[in-house]
């Protein structure tokens, strides 16, 4: 028999072993059910609980959160304490790769970024149930709250009144470390690690501390706790690419008939990055009912690294040789520049090329020479009141987020005798410059322009939420209320652009104008698709940085830092007021049988002022806004528990989304033509967006059998409407119709799939076997953008894979804990592709995401109780991120992501 697909032996390998955990429910389900601990929810009212840990390794965490699953009013997912810890994940954002629904992609500096949940990205994350974001955006960055500062993790992913609003995806709310999580006395733990990244060829460590006590104080007790860490991180990432294809016919002689590439290059994002987080947690408790507390939270993000391009303008070359044409081919309408048109044009017999010779290329080097710096913020108090019925929270924080960001770009060009291009090598392009001009410093000719991107966005958020529940215990058992009054202001200023280079484009000489020699350097990292991995001459990054108003001179241009753009510019201030009204009911139905849920509705109304600036006509305007908007929120849900193991879950909720304040941004930029047959156009963000909405509903049944094991398969439907699109409309300003395009609640899209999951520890097996467990997860995410004006009607959303798997295996015994995890994702579309040539005729055309998995696993020892030592490995299969231009003869691009290897120390006291 022949071998199979490797995709088909994954999906294979895949659902056998989701089979081998539902078989492995009848043979351990005759093991008593341990006593379940109490779950916490992630709403106003939550923000820390009582729960004592104890450091007892993997298996404990994962029965913590299987626990908290079971028993919360809503559909969640949970990662508990340790267990973030023995992943070989620094961040939450890894750490979150592995819930169901969830799906991520690794960022320019390796690390795993932008979690969807459930194929959708507007998520509402908060802290402690205090809502976070960085800088002007609504989301979170979750890679730069390191996971040695979190006691937990909770993903919602169906909604209560007693939630936040704010997130359409759902809600994550993560939970620091609290004093009295901790026994009594004083508690002591300190990390190191350090790792080693293959690619980047460099070491990495993390350092961390953390102390907490617990004392008795009269007739109460007293609790406090800091948490330090420090990291300090390197990166390389090299990337090779093929640009937008295009036909030969309208290009240089040689290769009519064959579609080719614009351009071909690559680049690297090298540097490194450091994180410093600190986080400070006081509790009272004078009585057993009475809490007061006092949260405190720094995280920083300190970056400098540089991205180094390489690239060959080959479709302004002489002349092409040696083209050959592979077998797709295909008609097209073209226009003059070789690329598809509706409107006239010639009809061509094109193939997709599959190699050339271009001759005589103009070639590019650049290097752009990065700083950001973030800076976060969070303080917060309040008190909380618990007796036998009565439940009451107050509870006033602030949060304020900077972030920075600086950019200065300098190209270089020279020209290239000949480039040797293979266009599809086994699924990437490969380049190759005979001689390899590029590694000599000489002849190159200053290009394009002296580009700085510098800008700064602040925002911070004062909120009060009050929280009161009342213990009815009857069919009605809890009624719950509750209000928020938040207040945001949010800015943003910048600069983009900068003067032509000396003397025009590609005419003065780098050597000639005075700079020191060491200002070309070779770059620091290479590509391993180009010139066999050689590196090449670019102008150093560290000279771009501290010399910046050297080159301002040299290009003409004056000392400083250029004022903002008043155009980029603008300010927000948000007052959100919401309140909420919820019951909590039960009912015995006889036997083990009992029905219990939630039926609630939360109120929102939100006032906003935008100040932007627009341009009309070269004239700057001063622009403002003010709007408003109320919601009602509804939700409801019922739990069915049919004994002691099985249980089934029915809920429905609206959330929304609000729109973010770059779109929001007043500002309107439009312009009367010259030509009478031009209709006057413009551009703009849009004051009068509306929130998107979501109608949701989800299903669920779970098993829970043994003390640690459990199989859940849950289905979900998503309705979105209000979904903000760019469109186009006519509008009147002054007498005259403008066609105005800005973002507009245009869209609609529907979500639905089916998610099974579950874990269990092999207790049955003999002695040194019985440490062995599994678990594992697998999604169907099947979306639909349903907006008849949207380009992308019927076609999936982007980013979203429809299939996406974990499975993993676990071992815990004599003092060794043990965890290997396959992350798998299938192909996703990117992003719209409608520029470049390929097949005509089969709807939309997109960058599209070739299928990928990751293979980490990390193993600890316990030399004694309080010392262990861990070594773990990251990507330790190499997986590379491949794309290609909708069809896989005609590849984009591969990224290089790295491999880890690293080492811990961890020491409790």
């Amino acid at each position: 028999m022949g071998r199979r697909p490797m995709k088909t032996r994954l999906f294979m390998f895949t659902s056998a072993s989701m089979a081998a955990l539902l078989a492995s429910a009848s043979a351990a389900a005759q093991t008593s059910d341990e006593q379940v601990e109490t779950g916490s929810v992630a709403s106003e009212g939550t923000a820390a609980t009582d729960r004592e840990i104890v450091v007892t390794g993997q298996r404990a965490s994962l029965q913590a959160a299987r626990n908290i699953k079971r028993n919360s009013d809503q559909v969640v997912e949970v990662i508990v304490a340790d267990d973030i810890g023995k992943f070989p994940d620094s961040t939450v954002a890894a750490a979150l790769q592995r819930v169901p629904g969830i799906q991520t992609v690794n960022g320019f500096n390796n690390e795993v970024v932008s979690p969807l949940v459930r194929g959708i990205g507007d998520i509402l994350t908060t802290l402690d149930g205090r809502e976070i974001f960085t800088g002007v955006g609504r989301g979170f960055a979750f890679q730069d709250l390191p996971a040695e500062a979190l006691a937990g993790a909770e993903v919602y992913k169906s909604n209560s009144a007693n939630l936040l609003e704010g997130g359409v995806a759902g809600v994550i709310n993560l939970k620091l470390q609290k004093p009295f999580n901790f026994k009594e006395g004083v508690s002591v733990a300190l990390n190191a690690r350090g790792s080693y990244g293959k690619e980047v060829d460099k070491f990495s460590y993390t350092l961390g501390g953390l102390i907490s006590g617990r004392w008795n104080v009269g007739d109460g007790e007293f609790g406090a706790l800091l948490n330090i860490s420090y990291s300090d991180q390197n990166f390389n990432r090299p990337i090779s690419f093929n640009c937008d294809p295009r036909s030969g016919s309208n290009g240089p002689p040689g290769a009519a008939g064959i579609v080719l590439p614009t351009c071909v290059g690559g680049l690297t994002d090298t540097g490194g990055y450091r994180r410093p987080q600190a986080n400070l947690a006081l509790q009272w408790k004078p009585t057993p009912e009475l809490e007061l507390y006092v949260d405190g939270l720094y995280s920083g993000y300190r970056s400098r690294f540089a991205t180094n391009f390489i690239f060959s303008d080959i479709f302004a070359a002489q002349s092409i040789t040696n083209a050959v044409a592979g077998s797709e081919c295909f008609t097209a309408q073209v226009d003059g520049g070789g690329f598809p048109t509706s409107n006239g044009g010639t009809t061509q017999n094109l193939c997709l090329g599959e190699s050339a010779t271009f001759n005589n290329v103009p070639g590019l080097t650049s290097t752009q020479a990065k700083r950001d710096k973030t800076d976060q913020w969070l303080i917060a108090g309040g008190m909380r009141y618990d007796n036998d019925r009565i439940h009451f929270e107050t509870d006033l924080s602030y949060f304020d987020t900077t972030f920075k960001a600086r950019n200065i770009i300098v190209d270089i060009g020279k020209t290239i005798p000949s480039v040797n291009v293979i266009i599809n090598d086994n699924g990437h392009g490969t380049t190759v410059m005979t001689g390899d001009p590029l590694s000599d410093a000489n002849d190159f000719r200053f290009a394009n322009s002296l580009f700085q991107d510098i800008n700064t966005s602040k925002s911070s958020l004062k909120a009060w939420r009050t929280d009161f529940s009342y213990d009815v215990e009857s069919f009605i058992d809890q009624i719950q209320l509750g209000f928020r009054y938040a207040d945001r202001k949010a800015s943003f200023e910048g600069f983009a652009g900068g003067p032509a280079a000396p003397g025009g484009n590609r005419v003065t000489l780098v050597n000639s104008v005075g700079l020191p020699s060491d200002f070309l350097i070779l770059s620091p990292a290479s590509i391993p698709f180009i010139n066999n991995g050689a590196n090449w001459y670019t102008p150093d990054p560290d000279f771009l940085r501290e010399n910046t108003d050297l080159l301002r001179q040299l290009y003409g241009a004056p000392a400083g830092d250029p004022a903002p753009d008043p155009s980029r510019s603008y300010r927000a201030n948000e007052k959100t007021m919401s309140g909420y009204a919820q019951i909590k009911y039960a009912a015995d139905l006889g036997g083990d049988a009992l029905i219990d849920g939630l039926v609630g509705v939360r109120w929102v109304t939100n006032d906003r002022d935008l100040q932007g600036t627009g341009r009309v006509s070269g004239v700057l305007t001063p622009v403002r806004r003010s709007t408003s908007e109320t919601d009602f929120l509804p939700n409801a849900s019922i739990r069915l528990k049919l004994s002691p193991e099985l249980q089934l879950r029915a809920s429905y909720a609206r959330t929304l989304s609000r729109p973010t304040f770059g779109d929001l941004n007043p500002g309107l930029f439009y312009e009367v033509p010259n030509n009478a047959n031009i209709r006057p156009n413009g551009s703009g963000g849009n004051p009068d967006l509306r929130s998107q909405k979501s109608d949701a509903w989800d299903a669920t049944a779970e098993y829970y059998f043994g003390p640690s094991s459990y199989v859940s398969a849950a289905v979900y439907y998503r309705e979105i409407k209000d979904r903000v699109a760019i469109g186009v409309e006519p509008e009147v300003i002054d007498g005259i119709t403008y066609n105005i395009s800005r973002p507009r609640n245009l869209g609609g899209a529907q979500l639905k799939g089916v998610e099974v999951s579950g874990q269990v520890f092999f207790d049955f097996l003999p002695e040194g076997l019985d440490g062995l467990g599994m678990f594992g997860n697998f999604t169907i995410a099947d979306s639909k953008i349903k907006t008849p004006t949207d380009p992308l009607v019927g076609e999936p959303l982007l980013g979203v894979s429809k299939y996406s798997y974990n499975i993993g295996g676990l071992y815990e015994k004599y003092g060794i804990t043990a965890r290997v995890v396959y992350t798998w994702r299938g192909k996703f579309n990117e992003g719209l592709f409608g520029g470049g040539l390929l097949v005509p005729g089969d709807g939309a055309k997109f960058n599209r995401v070739k299928a990928n998995g990751r293979l980490d696993f990390s193993v600890s020892y316990d030399i004694n109780e309080h010392l262990a030592l861990s070594v773990d490995g990251v990507n330790v299969l190499r997986s590379k991120y491949h794309s290609y231009f909708h069809t896989p003869g005609f590849p984009h691009d591969i990224r290089v992501d790295d491999s880890f290897y690293g080492a811990s120390l961890r020491a409790r006291f």
